[in-house]
């Protein structure tokens, strides 16, 4: 073994598809493992959630209630709640456990929900929408507690750093924003293009850097305190959708992204370069979620694919 000392990158140890998910009768918008790990829950435009337990990816159960589809979900951070985005112009929290009722509907948007994230302490959920606003909601009440006037065309993205003093938001305006979460007030521009469009932004893991895609097939990591860009990872197909992106964190560090022709993406994050690219489904790879602890990856396809595939490394 080399020391830990030594910045050696492993050799890549490729994943290979071990599961094919059905159970949506549309495109699969968004799957997401939960933090501690034990479910993977997915949203359609078939106006449903489902849940699905990991390790062996059975079917839970179904949350049935948001009248049009259903355009992203998060997460609590103790794994109990889900949130989900609709185009019905409401969020709902959900209890991810039996008898898994919705709990609160959060309405207030004028327009679709498309995005949407808890706060680390979950005791606060930020949504964006086609409205081109951002709210903030409290959980316990389901109350709205802020409006951000945030963007000039649909909101995209929005994620909360790790301490959950930040909120960077990505717009089809071709922007992306910090903003303090606890005044709304913008911090930073840190891209102000009018094109491309930002399709997707994520925090890091340590708060530092920040993910974002756009719609001219390239993701890039930037800095945000110096508001530089560090790294670009190029080579898939992202012109249309909105396809979301994350780190692989578990063995060694990598970027992941789902592609327009079909395929998922693996980069190393420091080295640039894709070391994978993983082949099986039969539209659009819109959504890709990394397992917290084990080497494994769930994916998704749009209206000619409809499936979630599960990627695993030996």
């Amino acid at each position: 073994m080399a020391s830990s000392g030594s910045q050696q990158t492993p050799p890549y140890k490729p994943y290979r598809h071990i599961r094919t998910l059905r159970g949506h009768e549309r495109a699969v918008s968004c799957v997401k493992f939960s933090n501690d790990g034990t479910l993977l829950a997915s949203a359609s435009l078939d106006k449903t959630l489902i849940l699905w337990s990991s390790p062996d990816f059975t079917l839970v159960h179904r949350l049935i209630g948001h009248s049009e589809g259903v355009s992203d979900l998060a997460w609590s951070s103790d794994s109990h709640y889900i949130c989900s985005a609709s185009d019905d112009r409401t969020l709902r929290i959900w209890d991810a456990r039996t008898p898994f009722d919705c709990l609160k509907i959060l309405k207030g948007h004028s327009d679709f929900v498309f995005c949407v994230n808890f706060n680390p302490q979950s005791n606060l959920i930020v949504s964006g929408s086609f409205d081109e606003t951002i709210r903030i909601w409290e959980v316990k009440t389901g109350k709205c507690v802020r409006v951000i006037r945030a963007h000039s065309m649909p909101v995209t993205s929005v994620h909360f750093n790790r301490d959950g003093s930040l909120i960077v938001s990505g717009s089809h305006d071709g922007s992306c924003k910090i903003w303090e979460a606890s005044s709304g007030t913008c911090l930073k521009t840190l891209i102000d293009d009018k094109n491309p469009a930002v399709s997707f932004v994520k925090f890091s893991p340590n708060g530092k850097f920040i993910l974002v895609a756009t719609l001219d097939s390239t993701l890039k990591l930037w800095n945000y305190s110096t508001g530089k860009f560090l790294k670009i990872y190029s080579g898939h197909t992202n012109k249309v959708y909105c396809i979301t992106s994350t780190f692989s964190v578990t063995n060694g560090k990598y970027i992941v992204s789902g592609s327009e022709d079909k395929c998922v993406y693996l980069w190393d994050l420091q080295q640039k370069t894709m070391v994978q690219k993983l082949e099986g489904h039969t539209d659009t790879a819109i959504s890709v979620t990394c397992h917290p602890t084990e080497n494994k990856i769930a994916s998704a396809g749009l209206d000619g694919d409809r499936s979630i595939r599960i990627w695993h490394q030996d």
